[in-house]
């Protein structure tokens, strides 16, 4: 299936006549193949899921979260918490809307854990590239999950409601999308706005992410072709007990979206890094970030946010250690 890939990039080796063994060689094959597989994926990926998300609203989220038992309310925020963020918007002002709606501290919780954690077009791009494949793409998002809904569940435990501070009006979110359809439209007419939407959101999409596309191809490339493999084994290889907890800090400082990421954590993998370790770089890099915990502070108590970190970490440290003991 992603054969096509694989072939356009040995063709430009062979058309520069740039020999595959040689270290330049392998990283542009590496970013030759990636870059298109990429971009075709992507635009692929959210095209359908764009279909899928207009048929959700914040209303109808809040409606499906609101009165239901903790555990099953756990796992759709987790589920929700995939298929989000809505449109242009990010996770954090649905999240503070499922809070001025009333819904568990705990379940909204785990909805903001997985949202930026589990990510659906980093689980195709790890289920299709070498060194990976579907069962590392599978435990990337059921370890997601778990940490998600582990996550929510002990904010109940701890009763850490009692740290939210009060909103004095709920915010102002625009989540209506460009296929607002009246009820006199025929189903046709519907479908041809829905494809129409799904389209032009794809494509802005595919653009606003291209750079950071690049940017981690070129760095993933690097990786591949030039860094030795004595090299990373030493810092992030299985000899060194310390690896996973430096991936999972090193990670935290870097603000990064999955796809520019992703081609990083292939080079890793296929340079022999232990699959718990890129796992735990990948989770860390994409699940925090500086400009979501300021967001955060205007409606969470220091307390939380401290919390909501050190747990992740110590998660991705836990769960980087038994992936790189198990598989």
């Amino acid at each position: 299936m992603f054969h096509i890939f694989t072939s356009l990039a040995d063709w430009t080796l062979n058309m520069l006549h740039v020999p595959p063994d040689s270290s330049f060689g392998m990283a542009l094959h590496f970013f030759v193949e990636d870059i298109t597989k990429i971009f075709v994926l992507i635009y692929i990926l959210i095209f359908i899921i764009s279909l899928f998300r207009q048929q959700l609203s914040p209303q109808r989220i809040e409606r499906y979260l609101a009165g239901k038992k903790r555990w099953y309310g756990y796992m759709l925020a987790v589920f929700l918490g995939v298929v989000t963020p809505f449109c242009s918007c990010s996770s954090i002002p649905l999240f503070i809307g499922f809070l001025t709606a009333g819904i568990p501290f705990g379940i909204t919780m785990a909805f903001l854990i997985s949202s930026p954690l589990i990510s659906e077009i980093a689980t195709v791009l790890l289920f299709s590239m070498k060194g990976a494949g579907p069962v590392v793409a599978l435990v990337y998002v059921l370890v997601g999950a778990v940490i998600a809904v582990i996550g929510g569940y002990l904010v109940d435990a701890f009763h850490m409601e009692k740290y939210v501070i009060p909103l004095t009006s709920e915010p102002q979110m625009q989540y209506a999308c460009q296929c607002k359809c009246s009820c006199k439209k025929t189903f046709k007419q519907k479908l041809i706005g829905n494809v129409k939407y799904a389209h032009f959101f794809a494509w802005d999409t595919l653009k606003s992410i291209a750079l950071y596309v690049f940017l981690g191809l070129v760095v993933g490339a690097a990786i591949h072709g030039y860094v030795p493999v004595e090299f990373l084994g030493k810092y992030l290889g299985a000899g060194n007990p310390f690896a996973v907890p430096i991936a999972s800090i090193a990670g935290a400082p870097i603000y990064a979206n999955h796809v520019g990421v992703i081609p990083i954590i292939q080079a890793l993998l296929l340079k022999g890094v232990p699959i718990g370790t890129a796992l735990v770089l990948l989770m860390s890099i994409t699940a925090i970030s500086l400009p979501e915990i300021m967001m955060l502070k205007k409606v969470l108590s220091w307390k939380v946010i401290g919390y909501f970190l050190g747990y992740l970490i110590v998660a991705f440290i836990i769960v980087g250690y038994i992936l790189n003991w198990i598989l």
